[in-house]
C-alpha cells in the first residue's frame, strides 16, 4: 500500500499560528520534505521545527532564488524523491510557508504526484491575513473587490488591476519596492498604502508607505492598498 502525500501549510512565521491538524500530522509522519534556498535554511522548516519528531527522515529540495520560473526538471526530480518514499508505503509531509495553494511551490509537486498517490492538503494561515492583522486594517469590506497581485507583473498590468479593485495586496515586493512606490504615487495611492514585512515574526515591520524610506525590502513583504482609507 502506498503512502499518503500531505501538503502542510505552516503559516507565515509564528509557529503558534500552525493548525492543530498540521501539528498532529507532523507528529505522525515518518518523512518530512521542504523547499530551501541553494544556501541556507528552509523558512518553512524553521517555522515547524519544534513539531518535527527526532529521527524523522527529511528531504530538502534546493531551489535557486533568482528571477524567472524554476526549471521543470527541479520539480520532476523532487517529485521522484518523494515518490520513492510514498511507493515504499511511507507518508510524506511537505512543509509549505503560508498556505500550500496560495502562490506555493507545492502546487508543482502536487501536479506531479497527486495523479499517482493519495493526497491531503492542510490549509495554513496566509500571508494575506497575517499582513492584514499586522497592519490593523481590513483586507476588504462588504462587496468590495480585492485584487491579489504579484509585484513581478509589468507596470501596465499592475496599474490596470489596481485601478479595477477597491483594495489590493501586492505580494513578493522585495527588489520591486522602488518601482512600486513610484507606480503607487503615480496612481495617487501612496497615502492609501501600508507596507508589511515578515508578518508575525520577531522582525515584523509595519509602516505607512508614505513614511517608508529607501529601505531594502525582503522577499517576504507586502503592500496593502485600500482606497476606502
Amino acid at each position: 500500500m502506498s503512502g499518503r502525500l500531505y501538503g502542510i501549510g505552516v503559516g507565515p512565521g509564528d509557529p503558534e499560528l500552525m493548525t492543530l491538524k498540521a501539528v498532529r500530522i507532523l507528529s505522525e509522519v515518518p518523512v518530512v520534505a521542504c523547499l530551501a534556498p541553494e544556501d541556507g535554511e528552509s523558512t518553512a522548516r524553521a517555522i515547524a521545527a519544534q513539531f518535527i519528531p527526532a529521527g524523522c527522515a527529511e528531504i530538502v529540495i534546493r531551489v535557486p532564488m533568482r528571477p524567472g520560473p524554476e526549471p521543470a526538471s527541479l520539480y520532476d526530480d523532487a517529485a521522484e524523491k518523494i515518490a520513492a518514499y510514498l511507493s515504499d508505503g511511507r507518508d510524506v509531509a511537505v512543509l509549505c510557508g503560508g498556505d500550500p495553494f496560495l502562490y506555493g511551490s507545492f502546487a508543482y509537486l502536487h501536479d506531479r504526484l497527486a495523479p499517482r498517490f493519495s493526497c491531503t492538503i492542510v490549509p495554513g494561515v496566509t500571508s494575506l491575513t497575517a499582513c492584514a492583522a499586522a497592519s490593523g486594517g481590513a483586507l476588504a469590506r462588504r462587496d468590495a473587490a480585492l485584487a491579489v497581485v504579484p509585484a513581478t507583473l509589468p507596470d501596465a498590468e499592475l496599474k490596470r488591476r489596481l485601478a479595477d479593485a477597491d483594495s489590493a495586496a501586492i505580494l513578493k515586493v522585495g527588489r520591486h519596492l522602488p518601482r512600486l512606490k513610484a507606480l503607487l504615487a503615480e496612481l495617487g495611492l501612496t497615502e492609501a498604502s501600508t507596507y508589511v514585512a515578515h508578518a508575525t515574526r520577531a522582525d515584523e515591520h509595519v509602516a505607512a508607505l508614505a513614511d517608508l524610506g529607501d529601505t531594502a525590502a525582503p522577499y517576504f513583504s507586502m503592500i496593502l492598498v485600500s482606497k476606502a482609507r
